[in-house]
């Protein structure tokens, strides 16, 4: 699949790389390594993601209908010839998740909002399929938000979302009507224990995925 890459637009605010730093201490990141698809086929692990919007943002104004059809998909893998689809484990409690603090922390700030945390593991679906589960069914309840959360696995583990926020009052800078849909498609390859920034002038995800097996514990 050939690398789509969407305009450079950003949730620019200065205090989040200092409050994704600060937010409470991982392990140090670990690459996942490559594996052939279908030794991980069953593999099972643990997302987390934080759903949030900021109070203000500095995009300009911009034609929102048109980006429904953008995405950005990182890497250039063939899809496998016996696609599989991923399998929806648990939710997770939580006492289990890692981004609490993170959470809290974003709400301290007074230039963020969290929408929505929440937790679960699950099988990897196979590179290119774009299987995932829709964000109810994850724990994702936020008025106005639709879409699925996909995990793919090709030579390496990739972690999408394709989304659509609708709020009632977007902020000022992005110069958008009550309402507006805005859409968010993006791919990452995944590191375990090292947190994504899904970025969007409207609303941004942070992501962690780890293993299942063997994860460690909260604050580890």
């Amino acid at each position: 699949m050939a690398h789509m890459k969407e305009r450079p637009r950003r949730l620019r605010t200065r205090s989040l790389p200092a409050i994704m730093l600060l937010g409470g201490t991982l392990p140090a990141a670990s690459q996942e390594p490559a594996a052939p698809p279908a030794a991980a086929s069953g593999t099972v692990y643990n997302i987390e993601l934080i759903v949030f919007r900021a109070t203000t943002a500095s995009s300009a104004a911009e034609n929102w209908s048109a980006e429904a059809g953008e995405r950005t998909i990182a890497g250039d893998e063939s899809t496998s010839d016996s696609a599989q689809v991923g399998r929806f484990v648990a939710q997770l409690p939580m006492s289990a998740w890692q981004l609490t603090e993170l959470e809290n922390r974003l709400r301290a700030d007074g230039n963020y909002v969290p929408l929505a945390h929440a937790a679960w593991s699950q099988t990897a679906s196979s590179w290119g399929t774009r299987a995932g589960f829709p964000v109810k069914r994850l724990g994702l309840n936020v008025p106005g938000l639709s879409g699925t959360v996909f995990l793919e696995r090709g030579q390496f583990l990739h972690l999408g979302l394709s989304l659509t926020y609708a709020m009632p009052s977007p902020p000022e800078g992005l110069g958008a009507a009550p309402d507006t849909p805005f859409t968010l498609n993006q791919s990452r390859r995944v590191r375990f224990y090292e947190r994504d920034y899904y970025d969007h002038p409207a609303f941004g995800v942070i992501a962690l995925v780890t293993p299942s097996q063997g994860a460690r514990p909260p604050g580890r």
